[in-house]
């Protein structure tokens, strides 16, 4: 007759897990090519470079949008928050196409969703977010959202 032991870790109920994200759920696409650097030993992408994506993805269509000047913009943001959730291995030589959308919008931050599905895929290989709080280029303060930027991000949502 086998032993039960009870477990150390508190249960966990369906709803505390996170699953991978439909396509729907985002609002604005980008396909990013991945590079052989980005594998690592296990044969996969490199969890840092999921990061990198979001940046990727959030700051170009921000820049497309004419939103964005990163040279000579008065405002900026600064990520105050991130993280990432893997549900599927990608690894080079894939096409991933990384999907956005605004989950919150403060007076001077806001949540950006980002998903990384490999081409085609209708559910994400990984999802996560990141915050940008949005601060004067010079002292570094947080500034309310200027109108131009928050319209855009409105679209977004």
């Amino acid at each position: 007759m086998s032993e039960t032991r009870p477990s150390t870790e508190p249960p966990r109920s369906p709803e505390s897990r996170p699953a991978p994200r439909p396509r729907a759920d985002f609002r604005a696409w980008r396909s990013i090519s991945t590079r052989w650097m980005d594998n690592d030993v296990y044969g996969h992408v490199n969890n840092v470079v999921y990061y990198s994506w979001f940046d990727t993805a959030v700051n170009a269509t921000l820049i497309e949008r004419g939103v964005l000047d990163i040279e000579h913009g008065v405002v900026i943001g600064l990520v105050v928050q991130t993280q990432c959730h893997y549900f599927a291995p990608l690894a080079f030589p894939q096409t991933v196409e990384a999907g956005i959308r605004v989950a919150r919008l403060g007076g001077s931050s806001v949540r950006y969703e980002i998903g990384l599905f490999a081409e085609g895929e209708a559910l994400s290989a990984a999802h996560g977010h990141f915050v940008h709080v949005y601060v004067d280029r010079q002292s570094r303060r947080p500034v309310p959202l200027p109108p131009v930027l928050r319209g855009v991000l409105e679209t977004l949502q």
